[in-house]
């Protein structure tokens, strides 16, 4: 029996994870924005936590939004090892890889977008790729941040580990507030009706006042 809780097809997570790099020079980097999601989760859902060596991670465990027990984790492995840390927190809890939902930076998306899928590939980012060698499947719901494609087009690593700028950084703060409020509809409503209503939402569009929040 599955341990993801469904309601006919809907998807409610049991273990959030953020991806990104350990040390504090990687903070606030484009790579990380995964970890700054799940630390803002962990607040608004006041969930604390602590490094955990069994789980090569930080984490913790609190009670989501619908009285169930969830689990946050930002594996310290670095990038292209997240998997490890992952398989071992559903290891221990024997968590169905659908019931894990990952979340972290996606350079196919422009700065102010996400994009929640139940299922998919890597799209050649190291830590999607080593989560989906370690649960064995690509099917686990995942949560896409936007940060853009690099201007200097060779320079693909600086880009994902350089810092946001200044007006980047003012955007990136409220699309980590809007992912937050994807995250807490797919832990109350399923990920399913999160995708239906955040999918096409467009921060950068409404900074310029061209769009609306509806």
């Amino acid at each position: 029996m599955s341990t993801i809780e469904t309601t006919g097809q809907i998807t409610i997570p049991k273990l959030i994870v953020g991806l990104g790099n350990p040390e504090p020079k990687y903070d606030k980097t484009r790579h990380n924005i995964g970890f700054e999601v799940v630390d803002a989760i962990a607040g608004r859902l006041q969930i604390s936590g602590s490094e955990h060596r069994r789980f090569q991670g930080w984490f913790g465990q609190g009670i989501g939004l619908k009285g169930n027990k969830l689990s946050l984790l930002k594996p310290l492995t670095y990038m292209n090892r997240s998997g490890q840390a992952i398989r071992a927190v559903t290891d221990w809890y024997k968590l169905k890889p659908e019931s894990v939902l990952i979340i972290y930076d996606d350079m196919d998306l422009p700065v102010g977008r996400l994009r929640l899928r139940l299922s998919g590939s890597a799209g050649g980012h190291n830590g999607m790729k080593s989560a989906i060698a370690h649960l064995g499947t690509q099917n686990f719901p995942r949560l896409r941040i936007g940060i853009g494609k690099s201007s200097q087009k060779p320079d693909t690593i600086s880009h994902v580990l350089g810092k946001f700028s200044p007006q980047e950084a003012e955007l990136m703060s409220e699309v980590v507030q809007l992912a937050v409020e994807a995250v807490e509809l797919s832990l109350k409503q399923g990920v399913e009706k999160a995708m239906s209503l955040y999918n096409n939402r467009n921060l950068a569009t409404i900074a310029k006042g061209t769009g609306s929040r509806e």
